[in-house]
């Protein structure tokens, strides 16, 4: 029996997440193997950020991930998914993700929502494109943002 594609991306997502916090749960960068998390992602998998936030720009790859995972981790003290909904589970599906974090430069603690389009494709997560509420009060609680105006 195969699996239907809205099937397959909650599934897809849901072990994701759940090797995420595994992820994290065992020391995150630097510390836990990425290995967990490699099977959920493609080999060409993409992952954009805004621009604007501290680890802004496109990630490419299991090496950009893993990248991304390390310039996170630089960022936030911590980062915890407190709230999470899958709005639709299709090749692409969305969700919508409440979080709180702490900005390691400032202290500073901020509760905010990220909504995600991600693209899954044959059983593995090939495109991953959040979009923040708001970048700039995220980049000003990080001590990123410009002092000019």
């Amino acid at each position: 029996m195969t699996m239907s594609p809205a099937a397959d991306a909650a599934t897809v997502l849901t072990g994701m997440y759940a090797a995420e916090a595994a992820y994290l749960a065992a020391g995150g960068p630097g510390e836990a193997s990425f290995e967990l998390l490699a099977p959920f992602f493609a080999p060409d998998v993409t992952l954009h950020q805004a621009d604007g936030l501290p680890y802004g720009g496109t990630w490419r790859g299991h090496d950009g991930i893993r990248r991304f995972f390390l310039a996170m981790a630089r960022t936030w003290e911590s980062f915890e998914m407190v709230e999470q909904e899958f709005l639709a589970t299709g090749e692409t599906a969305v969700v919508l993700t409440h979080v709180r974090a702490r900005a390691r430069a400032t202290g500073r603690e901020l509760g905010f929502p990220i909504l995600q389009t991600v693209t899954v494709e044959g059983g593995r997560i090939t495109e991953v494109r959040p979009f923040y509420w708001d970048t700039l009060a995220i980049a000003d609680a990080c001590g990123t943002t410009s002092q000019a105006a």
